[in-house]
């Protein structure tokens, strides 16, 4: 978990140079699903039964997916390289 908890501190440092018209849309979603990957594996792991962590699993792969689109949207703005 420690590298999906890496996630949400640099999704943070890199939409710290974002332009302020994008605090309540991009960088928004860009934190929140960065963070939601961690807490996603977090609640899932402490679940006894199999189909529970595969279901937060799962929900923590849909939100690198979101993250994925949300660095293609910064980048086709041209907020990062």
């Amino acid at each position: 978990m420690g590298i999906a908890m890496e996630l949400g501190e640099d999704v943070n440092v890199i939409t710290e140079t974002f332009p302020k018209k994008e605090i309540y849309n991009l960088i928004a979603q860009f934190r929140k699903t960065a963070d939601s990957v961690a807490l996603n594996i977090s609640e899932g792991s402490i679940l006894h039964s199999n189909p529970d962590q595969k279901k937060f699993l799962g929900y923590a792969i849909g939100s690198l997916a979101k993250v994925a689109t949300c660095l293609y949207k910064s980048k086709n703005r041209d907020y990062i390289d």
